[in-house]
């Protein structure tokens, strides 16, 4: 997928529903869904009291970070990233190639749980991936962009 990604509702709406239903099934404070340049495309839990575009692009420099220690020890990437704190703990994947789903966790959960929560979610995600990813590179699907014409776009600059 490119850097820049196209967000349709419908897919948006699966998306946060995968990221809620995590949430509750592997008895995470928050999950968030995170594109690889930092941009925050979801999130989920207990999320007033963080900063949610630190974590994010934060996240990103992680992977990007050890996406570098990965290659000099001949690794295609590091997918899963596991941080142990005093109270939280983060367990960071790549999901498809595409994104960074984030689960923050206590000790209200367990490394087990989270990792077999995420697996699923991590391939229902892949999937909704894919099929935006298709949908944007068939015209005929009717994307946002499709009915413009350059006409349309002379008249908006030239009133």
């Amino acid at each position: 997928m490119n850097s820049h990604m196209v967000m349709f509702e419908e897919e948006f709406k699966q998306i946060t529903v995968v990221c809620e239903r995590l949430t509750k099934e592997a008895n995470a404070k928050v999950v968030f869904l995170v594109d690889k340049n930092g941009q925050l495309i979801a999130s989920a839990g207990e999320t007033d009291n963080l900063d949610t575009t630190s974590l994010a692009s934060l996240t990103a420099g992680n992977i990007a970070a050890t996406g570098g220690l990965a290659k000099l020890l001949g690794e295609k990437e590091f997918s899963i990233l596991f941080h142990e704190g005093e109270k939280d703990n983060l367990h960071i994947s790549i999901v498809a190639s595409r994104v960074i789903l984030v689960v923050i966790f206590d000790d209200r959960s367990s490394l087990g749980l989270v990792r077999l929560r995420v697996k699923k979610a991590s391939e229902e995600l892949a999937r909704i991936f894919d099929s935006l990813s298709q949908k944007v590179e068939d015209p005929s699907n009717g994307t946002p962009f499709a009915e413009i014409t350059d006409d349309d776009i002379d008249s908006l600059f030239s009133e």
